[in-house]
Formats: C-alpha cells, structure tokens, sequence
C-alpha cells in the first residue's frame, strides 16, 4: 500500500470519528427517550403486528399503533389525576378549614408535639431548646426550598413535553419501518441468523420481563397502600391505591409520593399512631416491595439468579438513573447470550470437535 494510499484511509478514519463523536454530541439529549421509544416498541410489539393484519398500509398501522399505545398510558393518567385532584381539594379544604379554627399550622404542629416533647423531657434537658422557634425556622426553610424549585418547574415541563414527543415520534417509525432498520443492522453484524435470532430474543425477553416487572411492582405497591389506608380508616384507600401502583413508575418518587403526604396530613392532625404505623408500613414494606417483587419477576421471565438480578438493577439504577433497571437486564441478557455464542463458536473450532 502506497504512503498516499494510506494518508487517504487514515483521514477517512479521523474523519469518520469525528462524524460519529458529532452524532453523538447530536443525539445525546434524546437518547433516552429513544431508548423508551425501543421499548415500547418491544413490549407492544404485538398490538402492531395485530393492527397491521387488518390495516395493510404501513403508515396507517404504525399511527394507529402508536395512537393505542398513547391512550393506554395516558387515558388511566388523566383519570387518576382528575380523582386525584379532587381528593386533594377535599384534603386542602379541611386542612385550610382546621389552620382557622386551631390559629394557624404552626401552632397546630406545636401541639401536636408537645405530649412527645414532655415525654422526650422526663429523660433529657430541653430547657435550652426553643421547640417553636425551630419549627418556624424549618418551615421557612421548606418554603424557600419549594420556592426555589418552582422556577424550574416551567422547564421541567417543557423538557418533558419535547421527550414525550420524541418517543411517539420515534414510537411511529419503529413501528412502520422497524424491519426495515433492523434487516439494515443485522447485515452490518458478523454472525449467522441463527446466532443473530438468539441474540435479539435475549434482549426482546429481558426488556419484556422489566416491564412486567415494573408493572408487578406497581400492583404490589398499589396494593400494599389501600391495605394501609384501610386499615388506618383514611379516605379512598382503592384510589390511594391505585395513585401509589401510577407513581411507582416514576423515578426517585414512587409510591412515597402518596404515604408520606398522607403521614404528614396526620402529623398536621395529631394523629401522631397512624402517621407513625403509615411512616413504618411505607418505608418498610411497600418501598422495600419494589427490592424483593421485581428480581423475583425478572428472574422467573429472563430464567437467571434474583441475586444476578438484583444486582442487575441496582448497577443500572446507578450507572444510567431510571433508564438502568431496563438497561441493567438487557446487558445481563447480552452477556449470557454473547458467552454462550463464543463458547459454541470456541467448542466449534477446538481441536476435539475437529477429529
């Protein structure tokens, strides 16, 4: 190969990796919501190919497809939040209603604590505490914080309205030309049809099972709260319910996005035993659910260790935020996959198999 041979394909090279590292830089906001849009794509996988037998026009399917995935998430969201809704009006009205009567939040938290106060001061000094003046300072506290997020709030919307948009959008032409981007990918990879189709099901199954999975986990969430809340005797435990089953599908918050509330409205109260039983129950059973229920699921779907799994989702969780515990079965389906293809492939060529 001649020097100016070679000075052409090393500055095809330098080129291409810039091009990929620009791409890259491109594509990086939407990343994830690509990756949620293969998902879904995988999960209803089966409600597109049923559409498309009756309704032959790719275009036509793949909308209608992704219409029915659209409703289907965001029918049950819009119900619950209209009921949820109310339930908080009913909730701010009587709290609004109990601040006038008792003189304000302050001093109905102030005498919801006083008897732990004077049980806590029979066995310590608290004489130089200002239990009154902290609690004020607290909430000040609070208030500057919740004030300061709102501003972001706006924003917060706006970037998940764009994300939302580029998952249909994504949604509809993995629908409609899915096969076509696929066939244009497998010949780009080295391995036999045979090797490509168990590869491909590892991942399709794995992505499947941590749906399942997720959706196990918000059915025993959900379930594990209306117990709570009708044991406790609170309002709408079947609502409450089936509000904490939607909010575990939402990272960082899950379903503490309605028993803790809840604890805090009978602290307010003075209900001091069941915020205290709804504080335990929450944080001890129905936040530890998602620990235990989900490896279960994904184990029995994916056919390896809970612990394999567990570890799965908390390496993901930790490497990639919500996105891992997707990505965390799927690269532990790839590897036993990619492991059991080169231990073929080895055997295949090993000195034994020739003879």
């Amino acid at each position: 190969m001649d020097s100016k041979r070679r000075a052409k394909i090393v500055f095809l090279i330098a080129l291409s990796a810039l091009t990929i590292w620009l791409s890259y830089l491109i594509a990086r906001p939407f990343l994830q919501p690509v990756f949620y849009a293969l998902i879904l794509a995988i999960v209803f996988h089966p409600l597109h190919a049923w559409i498309h037998r009756w309704i032959r026009n790719a275009s036509l399917a793949a909308f209608l497809a992704t219409l029915g995935v659209l409703l289907l998430i965001a029918v049950p969201a819009t119900l619950l939040g209209a009921a949820l809704k109310n339930e908080l009006t009913v909730v701010y009205q009587s709290l609004r209603e109990k601040n006038a009567v008792d003189g304000g939040i302050v001093s109905q938290l102030a005498r919801s604590v006083d008897g732990v106060w004077q049980w806590i001061g029979r066995y310590a000094d608290l004489s130089q505490i200002d239990l009154r003046e902290q609690m004020i300072d607290k909430l000040q506290q609070i208030s500057s914080f919740l004030l300061s997020r709102l501003a972001g709030a706006a924003g917060g919307v706006t970037s998940f309205l764009v994300a939302a948009i580029v998952v249909l959008f994504t949604l509809f032409y993995l629908f409609r030309d899915g096969r076509a981007l696929w066939r244009w990918s497998a010949a780009l990879i080295p391995l036999a049809p045979a090797e490509l189709a168990q590869l491909t099901e590892g991942i399709h199954r794995a992505v499947r099972a941590s749906m399942y999975g997720g959706v196990a986990v918000a059915l025993a969430q959900g379930l594990l709260t209306a117990l709570a809340f009708w044991f406790l005797k609170l309002p709408s435990p079947i609502l409450w319910g089936l509000i904490a089953a939607m909010f575990s599908f939402v990272p960082l918050v899950g379903s503490a996005a309605v028993w803790l509330p809840a604890s805090i409205v009978l602290l307010v109260g003075g209900h001091w035993g069941k915020a205290l039983i709804l504080i335990g129950w929450g944080a001890g059973v129905v936040g530890l659910a998602d620990n235990v229920v989900r490896p279960y699921v994904i184990s029995e779907q994916v056919h390896f260790h809970p612990l394999h799994v567990f570890f799965a989702l908390l390496g993901g969780m930790q490497a990639f935020g919500f996105i891992g515990l997707f990505v965390g079965p799927v690269v532990l389906a790839m590897a036993q996959a990619l492991f059991r293809l080169l231990r073929e492939e080895t055997a295949a060529h090993s000195p034994d198999a020739s003879n």
